[in-house]
């Protein structure tokens, strides 16, 4: 764990093993203890080392009620971590329709993404999570977008062998 708001400072023992308990709240689906540590001024967008914030965590792990705390705490829900996923992504990519309902409900967008990154839709064809494609065309999502590689949606399920979303995809000319 490192302090990503003071470049070289190290933390102490106590402090990482707070930390750790911390992110571990927001994957283990915590929300009471992440509620309580936000009211006592628990920044919402902390991140870690990878620069997973605590909603990435929670949302890549299928947590939709530390999910939905963290939100009205105030969580970005666009941060991207340090590889352009955000946790609309992540949660695609687990399959979690239900977080990924309410992070559209709470804001997110639907075709966002860090530097390089794939959109949710992209996550959502290559991995032939069909009721997330859905729902995310359903809420505006572009099929053309590329990532940094230059792969679509389309492309990228068909790679994956993803026949179910490629062949939605191709049906709709995406």
């Amino acid at each position: 764990m490192q302090d990503r708001t003071e470049p070289g400072r190290e933390l102490d023992a106590e402090t990482l093993a707070f930390a750790g308990r911390v992110f571990g709240h927001a994957r283990g689906g915590q929300a009471s203890e992440l509620a309580e540590l936000l009211r006592m001024g628990l920044p919402a967008n902390l991140r870690n080392e990878k620069g997973d914030s605590l909603l990435m965590l929670a949302a890549y792990h299928g947590q939709q009620e530390a999910v939905r705390v963290l939100l009205e705490a105030g969580a970005d829900p666009d941060l991207a971590n340090d590889r352009g996923q955000t946790p609309l992504a992540a949660a695609a990519f687990k399959g979690a329709a239900d977080v990924v309902r309410l992070l559209l409900e709470k804001g997110a967008a639907v075709d966002g993404r860090g530097e390089g990154g794939r959109t949710a839709l992209m996550v959502a064809a290559m991995f032939d999570r069909t009721e997330i494609l859905d729902l995310l065309l359903a809420r505006g999502a572009n099929p053309l977008l590329e990532d940094g590689a230059g792969i679509t949606a389309r492309a990228a399920a068909e790679r994956m062998g993803a026949a179910g979303t490629a062949a939605r995809l191709a049906r709709m000319g995406g």
